[in-house]
């Protein structure tokens, strides 16, 4: 059965995203678009779309033209929503980077995306000059400056006229971050400028982002997380951003505190800290209106005793609550409706552990996993989505997207939910094999393939496990050692450590004499999961 999301459809501008995202700058030219969290360093709306101008220009002038690909490899900073809607003015599609990333898998990106050009920062050229060595490019621009390489002055300084570039919104890309999706190693999600400008339009009755409310930037924009909900939706509707380069607790809270932060998106990690850390108490928290967490499942008791210790000493409470997506899906599927937009006819709060309602133009199925039918009402069934936001499919991959978006439009996003009466889903369990660590995904295949690197390990499986304090998935390996070897555990994690991105590290070592597998040769997770 086809669920509908309980809202009245939105229009969906047919325009650019940058056409889009800057136009409510127009209005308040001076106001505050974006601040560098640490530094205090201000770009006004009017700035912005002046600089996201230059930008474009400047890579027109040296040689890019429509649907050539850049890619970015940066911390959050102010400049990076400028060069993000620079390359989308330009025409080109900006492929995101992990700031993590090791030298091999940033060349896997470049070599896979067909980069014609890498952005990044100085303090990252070790990783990215070893990672062009393996996959050229055909320049490096990096921001705060090196010999030898332009910077942000050169791309803001250009004299090259504006680019006229005609963007077909429904069918150019954007941008190619790229995710492992339901299974297997990462691949390129194709998003257009509709699919972005999509989503922003369709959160907009859930969420009443106000011009003058502030939103901090910890959450990487690398994640389409952080480059949808936190960077785009704050900007298009004139609001400001306030970014930080990466995690750390006193910096954030400082940060909420000195810049009276009204809204924080955030992944779980974040919110235990916020529930135990002592440094909190510390710190004025009482500007927060509103914690949205999203990229792994929230609990409920979490949720409770985070809203429980901020309102200690605040007027007003904070609202702690969750959404739903995934990056094919640009990323929003679902999310908690702000106080007083709740759909029609719906009233009282939503459950703590629900993902909220569809949002508008936004339509559900929950299918039997064993079946393929429709799940029976009020049963659970893996949820299949269908709306303007779903990707336009996997590059240069068709056997991966076929897998994931069926004939009819709908994608399978491999997470199983349950709907109440109300239209309100939660989502109880995983069909696919991802696992989620501190909100990022990691692809048990991926690490697979580096442990059967080590000379002492014949055959290895990796799944997640939950950790028993936080719940958190924690990635472990299956090995099994060669014969004769005394391979350790640690030895086994060092070799992991070195090879890939610190959030795919392996945790949790167990070997074994031989991984379970079907006739067909897959490994059967299933079977390890029981052994936890």
């Amino acid at each position: 059965m086809v669920l509908a999301s309980p809202y009245p459809d939105v229009e969906i501008p047919d325009v650019s995203v940058p056409e889009f995202v800057l136009a409510a700058g127009r209005d308040r030219p001076d106001a505050p678009a974006l601040i560098d969290g640490l530094k205090g360093d201000t770009i006004t709306h009017g700035q912005l779309a002046a600089y996201v101008d230059r930008v474009a220009a400047a890579l027109h002038e040296k040689g890019l033209r429509k649907g050539d690909v850049v890619a970015v490899f940066c911390p959050n900073t102010p400049w990076y929503p400028v060069v993000f809607h620079g390359i989308a003015a330009a025409g080109c599609v900006m492929s995101p980077i992990n700031s993590l990333y090791t030298p091999e898998e940033i060349a896997f990106q470049l070599r896979d995306s067909g980069a014609k050009m890498l952005i990044t920062i100085s303090l990252f050229m070790d990783r990215a000059g070893a990672a062009v060595e393996k996959s050229p490019v055909d320049e490096i621009v990096v921001l705060d400056g090196m010999e030898g390489h332009a910077n942000l002055l050169d791309l803001l300084g250009s004299q090259a006229p504006s680019p006229q570039v005609d963007i077909d919104p429904a069918n150019d890309l954007v941008t190619l971050p790229y995710s492992s999706g339901t299974t297997g190693l990462p691949k390129g999600v194709m998003l257009s400028h509709r699919n972005l400008v999509a989503n922003v339009a369709q959160t907009r009755p859930l969420i009443a982002l106000q011009s003058e409310e502030r939103i901090i930037a910890v959450l990487p924009f690398f994640h389409i997380y952080g480059l949808t909900v936190l960077m785009n939706q704050g900007l298009a509707w004139g609001g400001t951003v306030v970014t930080l380069p990466r995690f750390d607790l006193e910096d954030f809270l400082r940060t909420i505190q000195d810049h009276k932060i009204t809204r924080a998106f955030v992944a779980p990690p974040i919110l235990v800290a916020l529930a135990k850390h002592p440094l909190v108490d510390q710190y004025d928290l009482s500007s927060l209106t509103s914690i949205l967490s999203g990229a792994a499942p929230l609990d409920e008791s979490l949720a409770l005793a985070v809203e429980q210790r901020l309102r200690k000493g605040a007027d007003t409470g904070v609202t702690v609550a969750q959404g739903y997506g995934m990056t094919e899906l640009s990323p929003v599927s679902h999310t908690t409706p702000d106080e007083g937009l709740e759909p029609p006819g719906v009233t009282g709060e939503v459950p703590k552990g629900s993902v909220g309602y569809a949002i508008p133009n936004t339509e559900c199925r929950l299918v039997d996993p064993a079946t393929g039918e429709d799940a029976a009402a009020g049963d659970r069934g893996e949820l299949w989505i269908r709306g303007p936001q779903v990707m336009k499919g996997y590059l240069n991959n068709a056997e991966a997207t076929a897998a994931t978006i069926d004939p009819e439009g709908w994608l399978h996003t491999g997470d199983v939910a349950v709907v109440d009466e109300n239209g309100c889903y939660t989502v109880v369990d995983r069909v696919k094999e991802l696992i989620k660590y501190k909100g990022y995904q990691v692809a048990p295949a991926e690490l697979e393939a580096v442990l059967l690197n080590h000379p002492e390990i014949v055959d290895a499986a990796v799944i997640g496990v939950p950790e028993k304090e936080t719940g958190e998935e924690l990635p472990k390996a299956y090995v099994v050692r060669a014969p004769g070897s005394e391979l350790s555990e640690e030895s086994v994690m060092d070799f992991m450590a070195g090879r890939v991105a610190p959030h795919k590290k392996i945790r949790l070592v167990e070997f074994i004499d031989a991984v379970p597998k079907s006739a067909a040769g897959k490994i059967l997770r299933k079977d390890l999961k029981a052994r936890n």
